[in-house]
């Protein structure tokens, strides 16, 4: 197994055409020979499978675990203040590699692009 830790940043969006790379997410997660996430190596290390989210304002910060249910991805976050699970846009079918994109869709259900801006060994 090959854990990684994959940055994604704010991207391009509506009403942030220049992004903000204070906003984002560090995920650890296993990650397969052609850049992809490796389910069963995810459920043999689910625990070591966290997730945290960045952002300048304290209260938006948050951490969790990276948790799969049926064919989606999601963040988890266990205490109420986090927020819901937040919904990660084929993220099973993504190839993570430096420069790529990532759709993540909010808890309150608002979906927000984010670029792969690094990813290296645990």
């Amino acid at each position: 197994m090959s854990l990684r830790r994959i940055t994604l940043q704010l991207a391009r969006n509506p009403g942030l055409p220049a992004g903000d790379p204070e906003q984002g997410y560090l995920i650890i997660a296993p990650i397969n020979d052609a850049g992809q996430l490796d389910i069963d190596a995810w459920r043999a290390e689910r625990k070591a499978c966290r997730v945290l989210r960045f952002h300048p304002d304290p209260a938006e910060k948050a951490d969790g675990w990276l948790t799969h249910r049926g064919a989606n991805w999601f963040f988890h976050y266990d205490e109420e203040a986090e927020g819901d699970d937040e919904a990660a846009f084929r993220f099973g079918a993504h190839i993570f590699r430096e420069g790529e994109y990532i759709t993540i869709r909010h808890a309150d259900g608002n979906p927000q692009t984010y670029k792969v801006t690094d990813i290296s060994p645990v």
